[in-house]
């Protein structure tokens, strides 16, 4: 049941945060919408490791897991929030869908899953697919569309990275743990990024900006972290990367609803191949599997 329950929040998690990136970036920009989301996110880990009297370990194996958490919080994060500018918020979350599909192929290489079996490699085929029209619906959107779906393959590609080397570790650490030892190391990385870049804020900013940025560090970074370390304690790397399947359809319907984002045919055409190649990158096998268990005993 606690593991049903964290499927369903990240779900929901996983289909507001990209507009709520997306909103806090076209008011503060993309250097300060990240680095004060994971400043408040910071703040809200360590007031819960302090409220439950936890403390935080910093072994040598310790930094290990919190180096490999800080490549997502920071190497994926940044990337995101730069390819934010340049694409709906829909399209996040959609490109994002193809997470289970890279994280498969890095779990059969580093953690030997069986992960590359025919209909694996089918949905690849179908999920490039489904990419491509997107490319093609990026080049009518503007010419820097392109620019933001490569920034969330990369983002995809650092994420599923991460996702492998933790589970490679196999830490029996908590996730609040975990997920506050990675806050604090990727920290100091915005820090030096914030100054090299010189970044700057808006000094007239929204109230919709403003709520963007509490909810993503509070809720999104603390709950949405702590959700998807612990699906991954519980459950393989492959498994977790599923919430990706029903978080795109959701997050394209909320930018088109309150965003008045975009909802063109390639779009719709793109995303449900993205989509199919999921369902067949996560059952093609099982269903010919059970088939031939048929076949078999007839």
């Amino acid at each position: 049941m606690r593991v049903l329950l964290a499927y369903l929040g990240m779900v929901l998690l996983w289909a507001t945060t990209p507009l709520a990136i997306k909103w806090s970036v076209d008011g503060f920009g993309v250097l300060w919408g990240v680095t004060s989301r994971m400043v408040i996110g910071s703040l809200c880990m360590i007031l819960l490791l302090l409220i439950l009297k936890k403390r935080l370990p910093f072994s040598r194996f310790a930094c290990l897991i919190y180096a490999a958490v800080a490549l997502q919080i920071y190497g994926s994060m940044c990337v995101v929030y730069w390819a934010a500018q340049f694409i709906p918020s829909g399209w996040i979350s959609v490109v994002s869908g193809l997470t289970p599909l890279v994280t498969a192929l890095f779990a059969a290489i580093w953690l030997n899953e069986r992960s590359l079996t025919i209909g694996k490699i089918f949905s690849y085929l179908i999920g490039v697919i489904g990419l491509g029209i997107m490319f093609g619906s990026a080049e009518k959107l503007s010419a820097n569309a392109i620019f933001g779906i490569v920034g969330v393959l990369i983002s995809v590609v650092l994420q599923a990275l991460s996702a492998i080397a933790v589970k490679r570790l196999n830490s029996k650490m908590s996730t609040l743990t975990q997920v506050t030892g990675g806050l604090l190391f990727a920290l100091p990385f915005y820090f030096v990024t914030f100054d090299m870049f010189n970044a700057h804020i808006a000094l007239q900013f929204s109230l919709t900006t403003f709520l963007s940025v509490l909810y993503l560090g509070v809720i999104a970074t603390p709950v949405g972290f702590m959700l998807y370390y612990y699906l991954l304690s519980q459950r393989s790397a492959t498994q977790v990367a599923l919430v990706t399947l029903i978080s795109p359809a959701l997050s394209l319907w909320l930018g088109h609803s309150v965003n008045n984002e975009p909802m063109t045919t390639e779009i719709i055409i793109g995303t449900i191949l993205i989509l199919w190649a999921l369902i067949i990158h996560n059952f093609f096998d099982s269903f010919f599997a059970v088939l031939s268990f048929r076949k078999i005993g007839k």
